[in-house]
């Protein structure tokens, strides 16, 4: 059906795509990508064991708004948010600690700026695990940390004062970055923290 030499051109085009595809899969830092997506992202969606009547031990899934800078707004990779005992996450929580949260690329519209589904592995997301802990409000650096939060998120003076939310952080034990073909990669918590950015 086609002519020989059109099908070598057929092959080592393939054959130089899935090469220079090897190379940047190699090349690519994935401590990095987990760090710039949780630090450029201000929200992720984090899943929980749900304790709902309904729902009772079916995961549950919601949108969590997150920070991790510090007073000088430099990425410290810390995982911090504000929980509530009022809505779905602080009661499941509150039972069962362990959580997963989501980081993706397209959540500031990266991929769909270059024709990428999300779906598409090579839009990068970051699936990261760990434990919910309250943070102690007599710690060093709760102030700190709170003041940080509601200054990369104003609105959440608000839930403050009014719902009885407190803050928290992820004590990460796992994390998964799938960002190009070839599967999930798995990053130790440490070389997460290690990146500068």
């Amino acid at each position: 059906m086609y002519s020989k030499s059109f099908s070598v051109a057929i092959l080592l085009a393939l054959y130089l795509n899935a090469a220079s595809a090897a190379t940047t899969y190699k090349e690519t830092d994935h401590a990095m990508v987990a760090r710039r997506l949780v630090h450029q992202t201000n929200w992720a969606a984090i899943s929980t064991i749900s304790t709902h009547r309904k729902l009772k031990d079916y995961p549950m899934v919601q949108i969590l708004s997150i920070n991790d800078y510090d007073a000088k707004k430099q990425s410290t990779g810390r995982i911090q948010f504000l929980l509530t005992n009022l809505d779905f996450t602080g009661k499941d929580v509150k039972q069962n600690n362990k959580v997963s949260l989501l980081f993706n690329d397209e959540q500031l519209l990266h991929c769909s700026e270059q024709n990428l589904d999300p779906m598409e592995p090579t839009c990068a997301r970051t699936i990261i695990s760990g434990e919910v802990k309250r943070m102690d409000e007599n710690q060093k650096d709760y102030q700190e940390a709170l003041a940080s939060f509601v200054a990369r998120h104003p609105a959440s003076q608000k839930w403050l004062d009014k719902h009885n939310f407190y803050l928290c952080e992820l004590e990460i034990t796992n994390i998964f970055v799938l960002d190009f073909y070839g599967g999930a990669h798995n990053i130790k918590p440490d070389d997460y923290y290690k990146v500068e950015l």
